[in-house]
């Protein structure tokens, strides 16, 4: 049996960090589902510029779409060629959110990194591409931002699925989580069902090692007299961030406030974890898979470590282990004035100006190529 099925079988739902048209129709997701249990699918500006601003695997559907909307701004060039793929991705996985009954079987879109920080505006678009769509098992991707939590409450509200993105600090996610919850309780308050309503929260990971790892890897070249100390925590803190919120989490979900939600039939929103490839090749390659394992979670993978656990991952819970060292790797960080609160801010501002950047770079793309107004 595939390795990635043993991680299902410990909890731990396997998805997908990619899409792209000619995977799709080259049956690349069948395959992935049928042999690896695989049972989610996430996208980001990032790649869909690689999926649309290289190649030719577009024109076709965009020549059609700009004949029958000669007057199409590049934005609606670029939704009308991301909701073809994702509609397709949720039918692809749409026998696995039927077969789970609504618990998994998801795609994801993500809202223009451009009004990440305006909840009006996110919660309009959300509405807007969750109607295009039109498919139970789509979730909409909002950034875990100050102003990201009206919009996710209001959203569940709606009785739109959610994928809190770009969470990287235990205050955002705990913030976002509690939003989720204020959803659906608004939802009860109205008398509206709330048992097929899913929302994952999308811990990144990786990225908080490169950071904390190069500031750490200077002060030892520097000779800081903490040297000893600050290599013991190198990477590590990701992994001891992300334990201590998933220990969170188990404690959110035994209150009684979230019981009674459980009681009407409220799904958990799961911690996905994201951002699961290795930069620092001293690692292992499947680091962020093997650590991060237990129930109701979701590792989403790029191709290449979805390949490299294939290979030689190991499946076996490991989130509820090593609590007490996750607590002293992150004392440490404080004590060694690593600055992991600063360190998540800018994090966070940074990933919505990658996205942004990758969002100006597909639309670039896409407006050279046969151009509505040609």
């Amino acid at each position: 049996m595939s390795r990635l099925k043993d991680l299902t079988a410990q909890g731990t739902a396997v998805w997908l960090d990619f899409v792209d048209r000619k995977f799709l129709a080259a049956g690349g997701l069948d395959k992935l589902i049928a042999e690896d249990g695989l049972t989610g699918v996430t996208s980001n500006p990032s790649i869909f510029e690689k999926a649309m601003g290289h190649g030719d695997a577009y024109d076709a559907s965009l020549s059609e779409f700009d004949r029958s909307h000669p007057d199409a701004s590049v934005m609606d060039r670029y939704e009308s060629q991301a909701v073809e793929d994702i509609k397709a991705a949720a039918d692809t996985l749409r026998p696995v959110y039927d077969r789970l009954e609504a618990k998994d079987g998801y795609v994801s879109l993500e809202v223009s990194p451009y009004i990440a920080l305006d909840s009006d505006m996110t919660m309009a678009e959300a509405v807007k591409l969750w109607r295009m769509v039109d498919r139970p098992n789509v979730m909409i991707k909002i950034p875990g931002t100050d102003s990201g939590g009206p919009a996710i409450a209001q959203t569940i509200r709606e009785g739109i699925n959610v994928n809190v993105t770009l969470l990287f600090s235990q205050a955002a996610y705990i913030r976002v989580a509690e939003a989720y919850a204020m959803g659906l309780e608004e939802r009860v308050k109205a008398g509206e069902p709330i048992d097929r309503i899913a929302s994952v929260a999308s811990f990144f990971v990786s990225r908080i090692d490169t950071t904390i790892d190069k500031a750490i890897d200077k002060r030892v070249a520097d000779g800081d007299p903490e040297a000893d100390a600050l290599k013991a925590v190198r990477g590590k803190v990701a992994i001891a961030n992300a334990k201590l919120a998933y220990a969170w989490y188990q404690d959110f979900i035994a209150s009684d406030r979230w019981q009674a939600l459980a009681a009407k039939g409220a799904q958990p929103q799961r911690l996905l974890w994201a951002s699961t490839g290795v930069k620092d090749p001293d690692y292992p390659d499947t680091l962020y898979i093997d650590t991060l394992i237990g129930p109701d979670t979701v590792n989403t993978m790029p191709p290449k470590t979805m390949d490299a656990f294939r290979d030689h991952g190991t499946a076996a819970t490991a989130l509820t282990q090593g609590l007490d060292e996750a607590r002293h790797v992150l004392a440490e960080v404080e004590r060694l004035g690593l600055n992991l609160d600063e360190v998540t801010t800018n994090l966070t501002e940074e990933g919505i100006a990658q996205f942004a950047k990758a969002f100006d770079d597909l639309l670039g793309a896409i407006a050279k190529k046969q151009p509505a107004h040609a």
